[in-house]
């Protein structure tokens, strides 16, 4: 904070002008990486099972009405140039997630038909063959009971290494999870500093906000429809969750950078002005902030109950 006031003064900046900057630059790092870990994700698993096409198909209109209503209110080019980036990035893991929910469901239905094809003549011949074997054999209960305390014992360390490994792993995770955060809020607050050296970022007047004229109305209904559908696009996915009871196949880091998204930008706004007008303005925004931010939280209570089953599923395996 004594380094962020030192710059500020020499620049002739007040501090909330500088952490304003600061925040808003954070909260734009973390928009542009948002959906990478996602990606990465359902590479990694050859899968998009685990994430709601309902999620990110409301999500993609409501970045298509921010764009329609950005480029309506006559906004500057940068704001523009990222909402058209914020909806191809939607369109590349909607393209992931179709590919790999087609590709997947064409090849279990030709592995189900295949085993139907074959099950069907070869498991009869080896029951019966099995069970002529194993009838009246001396001593089969004894060596059945030693196999079975064998494969209670193995149970019971393989269980323990279980519960070994899915700790290590967990900690691995959020370890990870938590450096990319300080990276994105590093790469952030360096961004800003860049910025405003070169002369790219200057501090707002407050009273800049009102334009004679005013936002266009339709614009402004555009601006609303798509916080609407930001605030909804999370209820698919926490249902399916709920439903499934697990969370495998999300990216942790995803949300966990929707949430600093949110935080900052709300903050940004919050640090600019605390004037009554400035504030009634951007209520929408900050109310579909804090909102998003509830519904991380509840996936993050999910990720917390479900999570560590389907991780230790994952490590017995």
């Amino acid at each position: 904070m004594v380094g962020l006031t030192a710059l500020a003064d020499s620049f002739h900046l007040t501090p909330h002008e500088a952490l304003s900057g600061v925040f808003g630059s954070i909260s734009l790092a973390a928009w542009i990486f948002l959906l990478v870990p996602q990606l990465v994700e359902n590479y990694k698993q050859g899968s998009a099972e685990g994430i709601s096409l309902a999620f990110l198909t409301v999500w993609f209109i409501g970045d298509i009405t921010n764009l329609a209503g950005a480029v309506w209110a006559g906004l500057v080019p940068t704001v523009i140039a990222l909402a058209v980036y914020f909806c191809f990035a939607d369109l590349l893991l909607i393209a992931q997630c179709v590919y790999y929910n087609v590709s997947n469901a064409r090849r279990a239905r030709k592995a189900s038909e295949l085993s139907a094809q074959s099950g069907s003549s070869e498991e009869e011949p080896l029951l019966s063959r099995r069970g002529s074997e194993n009838i009246g054999l001396p001593g089969s209960r004894r060596r059945s009971s030693a196999a079975s305390r064998r494969r209670t014992l193995s149970g019971g360390r393989r269980d323990s290494l279980s519960k070994i490994l899915e700790e290590e792993s967990k900690n691995r995770v959020w370890l990870r999870n938590a450096v990319s955060v300080v990276l994105i809020c590093c790469a952030g607050a360096a961004g800003w500093v860049i910025a405003w050296k070169s002369g790219v970022w200057r501090p707002a007047p407050v009273g800049d906000d009102k334009s004679p004229t005013g936002t266009p109305m339709g614009a402004e209904i555009l601006g609303y429809a798509s916080a609407v559908c930001y605030l909804g696009a999370r209820i698919p996915q926490i249902i399916k969750n709920q439903r499934e009871r697990s969370c495998d196949g999300l990216s942790l880091l995803f949300f966990l950078l929707s949430l600093l998204g949110n935080a900052t930008y709300g903050a940004g706004i919050l640090f600019h002005s605390q004037e009554r007008d400035y504030f009634l303005i951007n209520l929408p925004w900050l109310i579909g902030s804090l909102g998003t931010m509830v519904e991380d939280a509840v996936i993050f209570l999910q990720f917390h109950m479900y999570g560590e089953k389907t991780l230790a599923s994952a490590v017995v395996e």
